[in-house]
């Protein structure tokens, strides 16, 4: 019997980073993905036409995706990175499989409603992270590609209020947010000023910073306008650009307390 002493681990292992960029359509979100080291793209969605980069056929379903990612687990290859571009539109394959293997028209009749095809569908989920992981593994970074929403958060410790977040549903994004080692927001920056409305009354105008409409820059940190995280002690504000992220990774050493999970 193997002594459980003999195989503990200590110190810290270096693995390639498992990211989460999200963010408005037309940021550079893709463009991000792309510069990651020799990366192949896994494309749920039309929009990599005018980006230099390899990529796998378009899927349209979700077997199509597993397919890619069992060709780069069983395969020899020379890419580095898996991009995933993007997870919304794979969470509408996730659910046509479900539909699909019910015989139902909508993932809310599955399994007889009650929201448990969104239970079901993290088994799916977790088919394609369980892949992540081999590649991963491996030596491969990987970066997953989502847009934005706005959602409300009740916090328990003050007044609700609206937030960007990775769209997709929450239990998926539970999952993946989780998985992750670092889930980055891609915003422009913009500064505010108060502006005579007319009729005494204020009003409050949003103007970009920089040129080209704002300077793209991520956020690293959770805050009460939008969802975030880090394990590496990076910055709180990157400019969004691979180069800028690995470097942060280079120069900043792990905090005693990672933020989030």
């Amino acid at each position: 019997m193997t002594n459980l002493l003999e195989t503990i681990q200590s110190g810290r292992q270096s693995k390639p980073p498992r990211v989460l960029l999200y963010g408005v359509e037309g940021i550079g979100k893709s463009t991000f993905g792309s510069e990651a080291p020799k990366p192949i793209f896994i494309q749920t969605e039309d929009g990599l036409d005018e980006i230099e980069c390899d990529r796998f056929p378009l899927a349209t379903k979700f077997d199509d995706v597993v397919a890619a990612l069992k060709t780069l687990v069983n395969e020899k290859h020379g890419y580095e990175s898996v991009v995933i571009d993007s997870l919304d539109w794979l969470e509408r394959l996730v659910w046509d499989k479900l539909c699909q293997q019910y015989a139902v028209e909508s993932i809310e009749k599955v399994d007889g409603g009650y929201a448990r095809g969104y239970m079901h569908a993290l088994s799916l989920w977790r088919e394609v992270l369980d892949l992540l992981n081999v590649l991963r593994s491996r030596g491969m970074v990987i970066v997953l590609i989502a847009h934005s929403k706005v959602e409300r958060f009740e916090d328990p410790e003050s007044s609700p209020y609206d937030r960007y977040s990775p769209r997709l549903h929450k239990h998926a994004a539970a999952l993946v947010k989780e998985w992750c080692d670092a889930v980055l927001f891609a915003t422009r920056k913009m500064r505010t000023q108060s502006e005579d409305g007319g009729f005494n009354r204020k009003r409050t105008i949003a103007h970009a910073i920089g040129k080209d409409g704002g300077e793209r820059v991520v956020r690293a940190y959770g805050s009460p306008s939008c969802v975030a995280k880090n394990r590496y002690g990076i910055a709180e504000e990157l400019p969004l650009s691979w180069s800028a992220f690995v470097n942060a990774l280079t120069n900043n050493s792990p905090t005693p307390q990672t933020q989030g999970n």
